[in-house]
């Protein structure tokens, strides 16, 4: 983790909204519908998240070798990318800093908005907090969003809504196209800050981002 210190800007608000307006236009590169179907989700997930100009992007030939472990890779991308995308939006916000009221950790009197924000904001958590996290992560997997069911389709809908089988076609190859982007994107500002010391929030503060 990373040690830096911290300025605000009241210009950092806009920068940031417009940096949200850009990254949701990921969804218009999306690659086409495909008509071809399976009896699971309609399209086979070998064509799930086939973007041009690179096709099946396959360098070490592990479709050809391996192609048993082809249906748990797909799976570790797309919730990989669900979590990546969950990371993006929630170092946005805090960044931002919008935090919750009250006490993180009352018995530390730690508050929300002490955590500081950036990589170096889990140095803050108590070593009992990180567990109880760690411990709801094991749960998820486990018994909510087993990491056995390999298709990702929780029973839960979209936002409770079932889709017609072309629209969700479309929103699945969205969702994966997306978490490839999250994934690079998270990963590129942790890296970011840990090289110049400053977070998501000072780059913009500094001028060091545009959206233009």
């Amino acid at each position: 983790f990373c040690n830096h210190k911290s300025t605000t800007n009241p210009i950092l608000k806009m920068k940031i909204a417009a940096f949200a307006l850009l990254a949701g236009s990921a969804a218009a590169f999306a690659p086409a519908v495909s008509n071809k179907a399976t009896s699971a989700l309609a399209v086979s997930e070998l064509e799930l998240g086939v973007t041009e100009p690179l096709g099946v992007f396959d360098p070490l030939g592990w479709l050809e070798t391996e192609p048993e472990a082809f249906e748990r890779r797909r799976a570790v991308e797309r919730k990989h990318g669900r979590v990546a995308m969950a990371a993006v939006v929630g170092t946005i916000v805090h960044n931002n800093h919008i935090v919750f009221d009250g006490y993180l950790s009352p018995s530390e009197n730690l508050k929300f908005s002490d955590v500081p924000t950036g990589v170096d904001g889990i140095r803050a958590i108590p070593a009992s907090g990180l567990f109880q996290i760690l411990l709801f992560f094991g749960l998820v997997e486990l018994a909510w969003m087993p990491a056995s069911k390999y298709d990702g389709d929780y029973g839960v809908g979209y936002f409770g809504t079932n889709l017609d089988p072309e629209v969700k076609i479309r929103k699945l190859n969205v969702e994966l196209n997306n978490g490839r982007a999250a994934m690079l994107g998270i990963l590129g500002n942790m890296v970011v800050e840990c090289a110049t010391g400053e977070t998501m929030y000072e780059q913009y503060a500094a001028g060091h981002v545009t959206a233009f």
